[in-house]
């Protein structure tokens, strides 16, 4: 396994994974090993060394002929006819769901592997069709067995068209595409933030990260990025390895998730006369592409959830539910990532010392990223401002510090002066201001109670008289 992930990083998978040919061309390598084994046995049952039953003879050449092209041409037919209409389908449902739909199908596993029992049932019968002869030392060659293989395969295909029109129908249906962003989001918080975090020991003597910063913004040398793109993914422990056998800092300007562009600094190098020994290996270190992924970017399903909200909320479709039920996974979320440790974007070698710095993922960015645009798009709407600060309160019991409810407390105090301008009847302010009032009673209860266990513990500590 880790041999797998050093030669295939988890961005390479990411982008193997989302195509349409990886699937299909591994299905039809099977298939011709199959080909090859019923090849093989009707080779031996055409030299007499054994026979077959009667429901497997398949009749003359030509009838072999007709069949296994008949087989041929209606697959590739229901292949050309099923994924043009359901890209018709998925184009129409991405002007309301946004861009992610189609990548959805092209990333969707049951997608490739209905597309990859077509094509493999087609190759098959186009080797099983050129396999047939007229004559031979013991007359015409029909390959019984590979025509009987693609009649089953003609069957299984017809169990694979029917789940497939179940899947995309399913697919489509706005709760699954938003629960699929959601379990996104979650897989994301799981693997940058995970609920165990064990830092490598610090060593003494070293630079803090405060003067290691003061260092880099003074004297570091920059390093421009080649390629303009969003970041897709970063190479860290190589980076950490590279900085250690140069004796060097390395200072990360972007995130995954950020755009970069061609010409400007990627990162900055200190001291500054180790950057030429280090800047090819910068810049192949990081991935730039077109499209942002969700490698390495938590923040990526949040504005995914974000999007689809918004355009629920626009003028042209005016559907309140559905911003309603991405507020609802939204603040999943939040809760998800108010309940785990976020990194400092500092990374150590194995001795603890400081070799590389990025900018690490900032609490008040998220929550703001997830709150701020739906409540500009939704003004005037209480439903979508009680709603938020529903989330926010229920995110509110899932914070570990102060700062963290301070963002959530500043987040719902802008909540409440949209409300108070913006929505023009005076009972549905009143409703948002119900929900305000229980958010602070919330905020109050959790601080009263972490200073009564401050004060217990501080109690318990006194020295005896």
């Amino acid at each position: 396994m880790t041999l797998w992930r050093r030669w295939l990083p988890s961005w390479r998978r990411e982008a193997l994974r989302t195509t349409l040919w990886l699937v299909p061309a591994v299905m039809v390598a099977l298939v011709i090993v199959l080909f090859a084994v019923t090849y093989l046995l009707d080779r031996a049952v055409y030299r007499g060394d054994f026979r077959l039953p009667a429901w497997a003879d398949t009749g003359s050449a030509d009838a072999g002929r007709q069949l296994l092209s008949t087989i041929a041409a209606a697959v590739i037919t229901v292949v050309g006819v099923v994924f043009s209409v359901t890209i018709v389908a998925l184009t129409l449902a991405s002007q309301q769901f946004g861009p992610r739909m189609l990548r959805n199908f092209i990333r969707d596993l049951g997608t490739q592997i209905s597309l990859g029992a077509f094509v493999a049932t087609f190759f098959y019968s186009v080797l099983a069709l050129g396999s047939i002869t007229s004559s031979g030392p013991h007359g015409a060659f029909v390959p019984n067995i590979s025509i009987t293989m693609a009649l089953l395969l003609l069957v299984t295909d017809l169990v694979v068209l029917i789940y497939f029109i179940h899947h995309i129908a399913v697919t489509i249906q706005l709760p699954q595409v938003i629960a699929g962003v959601s379990r996104d989001l979650g897989r994301a918080i799981d693997a940058q933030f995970p609920p165990v975090t064990n830092e490598a020991a610090h060593t003494t003597g070293t630079p803090s990260v405060a003067e290691i910063k003061v260092r880099l913004a003074e004297n570091g040398r920059p390093v421009a990025a080649r390629t303009s793109g969003y970041l897709q993914f970063v190479r860290y422990e190589e980076l950490v390895g590279i900085a250690e056998s140069t004796d060097t800092v390395l200072q990360l300007l972007y995130r995954p998730g950020h755009f970069i562009t061609a010409g400007l600094p990627l990162a900055r190098v200190w001291p500054p006369e180790a950057a030429p020994s280090v800047t090819r290996a910068l810049q192949r270190s990081h991935v730039p592409g077109a499209h942002r992924t969700l490698t390495q970017d938590p923040v990526f399903p949040i504005d995914q959830l974000v999007e689809i909200a918004i355009r629920a909320l626009s003028a042209a479709v005016n559907d309140t539910f559905t911003a309603l039920t991405c507020i609802d996974w939204l603040s999943d979320g939040l809760c998800k990532v108010s309940e785990r440790h976020l990194p400092e974007g500092v990374h150590r070698d194995r001795h603890g010392t400081i070799r590389l710095i990025e900018p690490g993922p900032d609490y008040a960015r998220i929550v703001n990223r997830a709150s701020d645009k739906i409540r500009q798009a939704s003004r005037e709407m209480p439903a979508v401002a009680i709603r938020q600060m529903d989330g926010l309160t229920k995110v509110l019991s899932y914070t570990t510090d102060a700062a963290q409810r301070l963002v959530l407390s500043h987040q719902a105090e802008r909540i409440a002066r949209a409300s108070r301008s913006d929505i023009p009847e005076a009972d549905d302010r009143r409703d948002v201001e119900e929900r305000y009032e229980r958010f602070a009673t919330a905020l109050q209860t959790i601080e009263a109670t972490e200073n009564n266990g401050s004060l217990t513990k501080a109690l318990r500590h006194q020295p005896e008289n």
